[in-house]
């Protein structure tokens, strides 16, 4: 029988952790983070990741698994949660990441490792025209819609994907057949309350210590990519001032909330849910019982 998986997904500031918690508890079983962030230990305030109580209330995996120093890819997320998912006839995915959850969800190939210096200096002396038709000769099949002639990167990649699989680089791209049987649920809120909550939630972070959590990682090297880390490296280097960091922070924060939207629009089907911030228990419920009508 092919696994279910219910997911949760959703802007910053919406109540993903909470739903998702109650819903998991509801039907006995765990939750997958479907963040890209929060696989890392001692990013927990600029991630917003599950606190150690709501850990506490349900098992969640992915999690903490890895070092800030170390690294993790999309196809580390989608073996580790395909794994997990294999295992229960039911799952719930609750997270943001868009990228992460659906290559956990679709059949999506990556490309093999990087290309070889050998490989390079093979084609150094060829100008881009030249490798371009090299490419051509050998796959017939190039869509030139996708790789433009003056990508250099991107044409040896695709050159030596061709010679040493016999593989189009396309071959390799995302398929939108999916791999399970899964009821996404995007939560939304009217724009105006989402980036007041978002603002709130960011003036509570460094209330909570943020500041001295990414001053911590800076302190070791570490320099954060995501949003809530990333605005402080200016600020460090005595760029712009911290009420500048901060105000960049929930500008960036403002932005990803309308792309998450936008993509789970556009690149998954999703079910759309307002929450209601006076009632969660009514949203919880309305949520329940059209996830228990796709069950049937």
């Amino acid at each position: 029988m092919i696994p279910k998986v219910i997911v949760i997904v959703g802007p910053t500031a919406v109540g993903k952790t909470k739903i998702a918690i109650e819903l998991a508890k509801y039907y006995q079983i765990d939750i997958i983070s479907g963040d890209s962030v929060a696989i890392y230990k001692d990013l927990n305030i600029g991630s917003a990741k599950p606190t150690i109580e709501e850990q506490k209330e349900v098992q969640h995996h992915l999690i903490d698994i890895k070092e800030a120093n170390e690294s993790y890819s999309v196809a580390d997320f989608q073996k580790d949660a395909r794994k997990i998912i294999n295992q229960n006839p039911l799952n719930l995915i609750c997270g943001g990441t868009g990228l992460y959850i659906q290559a956990a969800l679709f059949q999506y190939e990556f490309e093999q490792e990087q290309r070889s210096t050998t490989f390079e200096k093979k084609y150094e002396n060829f100008s881009n025209e030249a490798l371009y038709e090299q490419l051509k000769m050998q796959d017939p099949n190039l869509d030139s819609t996708k790789l433009h002639m003056n990508n250099r990167k991107r044409v040896l990649r695709a050159l030596e994907v061709i010679e040493t699989t016999g593989k189009s680089i396309h071959s390799y791209q995302k398929k939108n057949q999916a791999l399970y049987d899964s009821f996404i649920v995007y939560l939304t809120l009217d724009r105006k309350i989402l980036y007041e909550r978002i603002d709130q939630r960011v003036d509570q972070m460094l209330e909570d210590g943020l500041l001295d959590e990414v001053t911590q990682l800076y302190q070791r090297g570490i320099c954060p990519t995501g949003i809530g880390y990333k605005e402080f490296i200016p600020y460090f280097k005595k760029e712009i001032d911290l009420k500048t960091a901060i105000e960049q922070i929930k500008k960036n924060t403002h932005h990803l909330a309308k792309r998450q939207e936008t993509w789970f629009k556009n690149q998954m089907s999703s079910h759309f849910y307002e929450v209601n911030l006076e009632n969660m228990t009514e949203t919880i419920e309305i949520i329940k019982k059209d996830i228990n009508e796709w069950l049937k």
